[in-house]
């Protein structure tokens, strides 16, 4: 039985640990007035009848703080690359040439900062409910093996540190959530 807890725990423990990584992947494609390549990780072309990420068929690059460079690989899909910024919701003007596509970040307004800060609050918000729903589950586990037989110290003991484990985890999301809105506040 005790080894069963503990892979309960462990489990627990990684997959807390996936839902943060998740949320800090989430969090980096929130603008925060500089330019940054994360911004098109979520962008897809149409790459010979494949939705393909837009890092896997070129190069971006950063020349300055406002602008991102796109460079296809290939230059018969820069027109590719074009109808997929204008499709997304990145609310960006690309701009293309022989060579590739340029984005001008455009400076935010303060308006457009208080947005930005509601975003970065939902994703943190549902980034603590997959937190919470790994606790729900792995409680849940760990009542299933006290019906079929294990002490219920050991599970008192485990839900206690599942409830450590998710603390620490909510506490590591609102530090993501926290450094994410003083960098979008900043000007």
């Amino acid at each position: 039985m005790d080894e069963e807890i503990q892979f309960y725990l462990s489990e627990a423990e990684e997959s807390m640990s996936k839902s943060l990584q998740h949320t800090g992947s989430e969090l980096s494609r929130i603008r925060a007035g500089k330019a940054s390549p994360a911004m098109l990780d979520s962008l897809r072309i149409d790459y010979y009848g494949t939705p393909t990420p837009i890092a896997q068929v070129a190069n971006i690059t950063t020349p300055d703080a406002r602008t991102l460079m796109i460079k296809p690989w290939e230059k018969n899909i820069i027109a590719e690359v074009v109808k997929a910024i204008n499709n997304s919701d990145l609310g960006l003007n690309p701009q293309s040439d022989a060579e590739g596509v340029r984005l001008n970040i455009p400076p935010m307004t303060q308006e457009r900062r208080r947005e930005l800060v509601k975003q970065v609050k939902n994703e943190t918000e549902l980034g603590k409910v997959r937190i919470r729903g790994i606790r729900k589950d792995v409680n849940d586990s760990l009542r299933k093996l006290l019906k079929d037989g294990a002490a219920e110290d050991s599970i008192k003991d485990a839900e206690a540190k599942v409830q450590k484990t998710t603390d620490s985890y909510i506490s590591k999301v609102d530090e993501l959530m926290s450094k994410k809105e003083t960098e979008i506040m900043t000007i």
